[in-house]
């Protein structure tokens, strides 16, 4: 196979706007959920779903958002919680953060509307160019250029752009080249084509005898399309260890606390952490309140995020008794398994209550 090396091929071929029409109107994704209404909400909360996300996972969780938060007003007076809480396993709880603070941004200032200009959407929190661009475009018909992830696949491609995406040289490239890219006319159906189009022909493993951009592709007159796009430098990823503790009261609750509003896992409840060098029952008794007994360590969970890898290791115990009392304004709630209350929980601290018992 050719090795990975600039083009002597350009200049590309401009994209064939009408090919890949034709093919979205034949092989496109045009029974998703958020386009029927396609509107700037429906479209909107999609885009902050499909952040890191791939379709097939998203869509469930779509309906019950909508279901239960069927406008922006609706959203806007929800408790941060129930926003967390049906968010729950998605990921990158930031997005729900910021749809459920951007939702009352609206409310406030823009009369319960999502704005339509470019600037007031970008001016909301969680919301950069390209997610901007598409929601315009596909609720709207805008013109604006989109560069997710799938679009960056198929126009590094399409043009034999060497290097890392997300390097901001690279990044700066591709902007130009979807902004010469993006169509007048037909504007909705052609960012949802390039979207599909990266995420299913133009995919991990390209089938370019399948693509309808394939005899303008330099990657393919090259022979490599799979080397494109560059490959993320890599680095080992650290190890960080905690221990969570899994403290049951004789009515089966156990203990949550809320975690601080910004960082991993920001506004979701989760288990006390201890240090891994302190003696569980000393911290219980001075940081919790608690006096603990027949403690025992469980195995190792492993949970990976994009920059480290936390081990946990769980501690499960009983409580025998309070050192002083734990009040629910502290931060801290005693969560009912058998009924359990609609919070935000992280995915592995919800695996580890749903398989404790």
């Amino acid at each position: 196979m050719p090795s990975l090396k600039a083009s002597k091929l350009s200049p590309t071929t401009p994209l064939d706007h009408k090919a890949l029409l034709t093919w979205f109107d034949q092989h496109g994704r045009h029974d998703l959920p958020w386009q029927s209404p396609r509107t700037l909400y429906h479209v909107w909360v999609s885009e902050t779903m499909l952040q890191q996300t791939q379709v097939a996972s998203v869509i469930g969780y779509f309906n019950r958002f909508m279901q239960r938060f069927p406008d922006i007003d609706t959203l806007a007076r929800a408790s941060q919680d129930e926003v967390l809480h049906l968010w729950t396993g998605l990921g990158y709880y930031a997005r729900a953060r910021n749809l459920h603070k951007a939702a009352q941004i609206i409310q406030k200032d823009f009369a319960g509307q999502f704005p339509e200009q470019i600037d007031d959407v970008l001016g909301l929190p969680g919301i950069g160019p390209s997610t901007a661009a598409a929601i315009l475009a596909q609720a709207l018909g805008q013109r604006h250029a989109i560069l997710d992830g799938n679009v960056k696949r198929v126009l590094t491609r399409y043009h034999a752009i060497v290097g890392w995406p997300g390097n901001k040289q690279t990044e700066t490239k591709l902007w130009k080249l979807a902004e010469a890219a993006t169509p007048t006319q037909h504007l909705a159906d052609y960012t949802q084509a390039i979207m599909d189009l990266g995420a299913t022909v133009c995919g991990r493993k390209p089938d370019c005898g399948s693509c309808p951009l394939a005899d303008g592709c330099l990657a393919k007159k090259q022979g490599n399309p799979s080397e494109y796009p560059t490959a993320k430098p890599r680095k080992t990823l650290p190890i960080r260890h905690t221990s969570m503790l899994i403290l049951q009261q004789q009515d089966n609750s156990i203990m949550l606390q809320q975690r601080p509003p910004s960082g991993i896992w920001g506004g979701l409840w989760s288990l006390p952490e201890c240090p891994l060098d302190s003696s569980v029952e000393e911290f219980c008794h001075s940081k919790l309140g608690l006096i603990v007994e027949k403690l025992e360590a469980g195995d190792t969970l492993q949970h990976r995020f994009s920059h480290y890898q936390l081990d946990i290791i769980p501690i499960y115990g009983k409580v025998n008794g309070y050192s002083s009392r734990v009040m629910e304004d502290s931060g801290r709630i005693w969560y009912n398994i058998s009924q359990p209350q609609k919070l935000g929980l992280p995915t592995p601290v919800k695996k580890l209550i749903n398989t404790s018992w």
